[in-house]
């Protein structure tokens, strides 16, 4: 009996993320990957061109990261972390503080993004309770994204994903990001919201926007802004999730700040997309908050996966490969390549705007389109017809490659961007 394709039984019992089954295709099965490069089950070639949601930075099946995968199962797979400790946690937190600002003094372990920050914003607002107060306010940016779980989602602005939510979620009050042209007025909308609100923390993402679009801003302006935060003790989380490990151009977008985030949030490439883990760092200001005699002031949140010895490996090597001298160069080409190709573009009739953020190249188009629409699913499938795996942010294409892709590839990319931008 001939055995059913991947997806003829994909559809029997799995209920996908950000899919509308009763509107959408088939999803396309991958068997194998291996450097930027996907391969389904009837052998066809897809250029991973957004490194699988920003997390396989290095290419998928790294030889380097595996090795060291496979050395630590074969010492130690999993211990519990509460009461416990092991080497390859130890070793993470040794190494991330040599490439962290320099405030930072703390690692707490998650298991994804979202749960980074829901345990960020639960130590901000629990930093405060330990000191007797009650801070209920969150400060966020307009159109931000930094999870599903609700802290998370009460931070995020983007209605598509918070909608059903709204009545259950945290007190968020939202200001636009600061621009070149609006730094003064943002800072004045901020110190009202400082004035009117009991704050506890101020959560964004630094420089770019992920999910609203690859939408950047201002690094003078966030400065200002984390500046008058903290004046006010009101603690700054840097969503890093995104941005974090050289996608920006240097190892973490804060390192753009003269002004460091109080909190840290990593994940993604953390790992290298091999395993799910995340940090949350902190100041040791913040970690002195929880040491008490009172045993119910310290930090009570865990994850059962927290540390797991496997991802601290994954982390460890990833962290080789960041600031080897063949991936600074790479990451060097990339983003001299981008702006080459955002040069050519720009004056396209269908372009209204190009932007270029190390790794990042995102291309605004003057068509209307829905987040997660009919027009929106088109070029995705254009995209995927011609071997280029791209997913548009509604009328936002955006191209964050592996390190490793080849001249060749990136250069599909682009050549498959132009054939869109001439069709649609």
């Amino acid at each position: 009996m001939k055995k059913e394709n991947l997806s003829t039984r994909d559809k029997k019992y799995l209920w996908h993320p950000l899919t509308q089954h009763k509107l959408g295709k088939p999803q396309l099965p991958i068997t194998k990957a291996k450097g930027a490069v996907l391969f389904d089950e009837e052998g066809n070639e897809y250029i991973d061109g957004i490194a699988s949601w920003y997390t396989v930075m290095y290419g998928h099946s790294n030889d380097h990261i595996i090795s060291a995968m496979t050395e630590q199962m074969q010492k130690l797979d999993f211990v519990m972390f509460s009461g416990l400790t092991h080497e390859p946690a130890i070793e993470l937190s040794e190494k991330l503080m040599a490439i962290l600002p320099d405030n930072q003094a703390k690692l707490f372990f998650n298991d994804n993004g979202s749960t980074a920050i829901e345990a960020a914003i639960k130590m901000s607002l629990q930093y405060f309770h330990n000191n007797g107060e009650k801070r209920d306010t969150l400060i966020a940016f307009e159109d931000g994204f930094h999870g599903d779980t609700f802290g998370a989602m009460s931070a995020s602005g983007l209605s598509s994903y918070n909608g059903p939510f709204e009545d259950f979620l945290l007190k968020v009050v939202r200001i636009p990001t600061p621009q070149e042209d609006n730094i003064e007025e943002v800072k004045g909308k901020l110190s009202e919201v400082l004035k009117e609100n009991s704050c506890a923390a101020f959560v964004f993402e630094p420089l770019v926007q992920g999910a609203a679009g690859m939408k950047f801003h201002s690094a003078e302006g966030l400065d200002a802004l984390i500046g008058l935060c903290q004046e006010h003790e009101v603690l700054c989380v840097a969503d890093e999730i995104m941005t974090g490990f050289g996608k920006t151009g240097k190892n973490f977008a804060s390192d753009n700040l003269t002004n460091k985030p109080d909190i840290i949030c990593l994940s993604k490439a953390l790992t290298a997309g091999m395993f799910p883990l995340s940090i949350t760092s902190c100041t040791q200001k913040i970690y002195d908050r929880f040491l008490s005699d009172e045993v119910h002031k310290g930090f009570f949140h865990a994850h059962t996966f927290s540390a797991h010895p496997l991802g601290c490996a994954a982390a460890l090597a990833g962290i080789e490969l960041l600031n080897s001298p063949e991936i600074i160069e790479r990451r060097s080409y990339i983003e001299n390549t981008h702006n080459a190709y955002a040069s050519k573009i720009q004056n396209h009739k269908k372009v209204k705007d190009v932007r270029v953020m190390g790794a990042i190249l995102a291309i605004d188009l003057e068509i209307k389109m829905e987040r997660y629409g009919n027009l929106r699913d088109q070029l995705y499938n254009f995209f995927l017809e011609r071997g280029v795996l791209l997913r548009p942010l509604g009328n936002t294409i955006y191209t964050l490659p592996p390190y490793v892709i080849s001249d060749t590839q990136l250069q599909k990319i682009y050549d498959t961007i132009t054939e869109a931008l001439d069709t649609f």
